[in-house]
């Protein structure tokens, strides 16, 4: 074995109490000499993902978050309201540390000669509790990350990317041609359009503003439709009709959009019908809904006749029902492509003592498309 860590890290945890308060801290955990076919990687770079922000903060009111501690041991504290205590029930009083994904380099590994290989080298890493300054993992569960690829490009290399190659996947699997995303700006809504240009696949973007539209025009979109045009179911329909989409991945969840892009694909399918029906079109029409940026009720008006359907999506349903061998594919691809398909953008890097500031964690729990944050471990108190 060769030994680079030292014996102890700070690990970032996120407690609720049964009180009613959510309490960031950092906690310092013990670093195990690795096993065998272990390895420990000191994080460079991890993200923060809306799925993280679910464990992270729950349903907290930042609103009303406090700093406390030290500056070497910060402590933030937010009210939970009562529903978001009733909620949360299953994890009240656990100190759960947090982070999906991340990057960084092997500082020391078992006596196995997958393990020793990637001392040294820069790998990418997804199985949570990320935001900490060192991870052990097993040498397999490691995406060895190309030459030259820093931290930085290979922190997000499972959870975006993996999740647009399974929206591509899923439609292929389930026989649609073409598809409609919201909130499609972001991150993974770019890398979504440049997969389905790459790949040849018509995808009909929705956003919600002309600045957003343009982001996603610059890099060669042809089908944009701004849900605060005046415009826009006109041009959500004419974007179905020439694109024939007929499956939706939602990012918004609450509201009316999910039934507006039904009701788009049922006029557009009525087009070509051949006569009418009362049942209307018998095109299956399908949204999921994979994230939730309005956390509202999702409204559905019911004018896109009998064949459609609403539903959840996740990623790791998707790979468990393709298996391992092609999930590694997948990875694998994803490691080539990480800096042109599949490359990331931040607007701000973090220490994680700043994750603690009341006002940085107002920011990233914003949830802005276009807007990413990058934690990197490596670095000290802020100044």
């Amino acid at each position: 074995m060769t030994q680079g860590a030292p014996a102890t890290g700070l690990q970032l945890r996120s407690l609720i109490k049964d009180t009613g308060e959510l309490e960031l801290t950092l906690a310092v955990v013990d670093i195990a000499p690795p096993k065998d076919e272990e390895i420990v990687v000191r994080i460079e770079a991890t993200p923060i993902n809306p799925s993280d922000l679910g464990l992270l903060l729950g349903p907290a009111d930042l609103s009303a978050a406090t700093a406390s501690g030290t500056p070497e041991a910060p402590v933030l504290t937010a009210p939970v309201p009562p529903a978001g205590l009733r909620f949360s029930a299953a994890r009240v009083g656990q100190s759960l540390p947090v982070g999906n994904e991340g990057a960084g380099v092997v500082v020391a590994a078992g006596e196995a000669p997958a393990a020793q290989a990637l001392i040294g080298r820069t790998v990418a890493v997804l199985g949570g509790a990320m935001y900490a300054q060192y991870r052990t993992v097993r040498a397999s569960e490691a995406l060895l990350l190309p030459d030259g690829v820093t931290p930085e490009q290979g922190a997000s290399c499972f959870v975006n990317p993996l999740t647009t190659l399974g929206m591509v996947g899923t439609m292929r699997r389930e026989g649609h041609k073409a598809l409609v995303h919201t909130a499609a700006a972001s991150n993974l809504g770019q890398m979504l359009q440049k997969l389905c240009l790459a790949e040849g696949i018509d995808l009909v973007n929705i956003v919600r503003s002309p600045a957003q539209a343009k982001i996603l025009t610059d890099i060669g979109a042809r089908h944009v439709c701004d849900s605060s045009a005046p415009d826009f179911m006109t041009a959500l329909i004419e974007a179905v009709t020439t694109t024939g989409a007929t499956l939706a991945f939602d990012a918004i969840g609450g509201g009316k959009l999910a039934s507006q892009i039904l009701t788009a694909m049922e006029a557009a399918a009525s087009r070509t019908a051949g006569g009418f029906s009362r049942y209307g079109s018998t095109i299956h029409k399908q949204v999921y809904i994979y994230g939730g940026l309005d956390i509202g009720p999702t409204e559905l008006n019911r004018g896109f006749g009998m064949a459609w359907g609403v539903g959840g999506w996740l990623l790791t349903p998707f790979l468990q029902k393709v298996g391992p061998e092609e999930t590694q594919a997948l990875r694998e691809r994803v490691a080539r492509e990480i800096t042109t398909t599949f490359a990331s953008h931040y607007t701000r890097t973090i220490s994680l003592f700043e994750v603690l500031q009341p006002d940085v964690a107002a920011a990233y729990n914003r949830r802005a498309t276009g807007e990413k944050f990058l934690i990197d471990p490596t670095r000290g108190l802020p100044a």
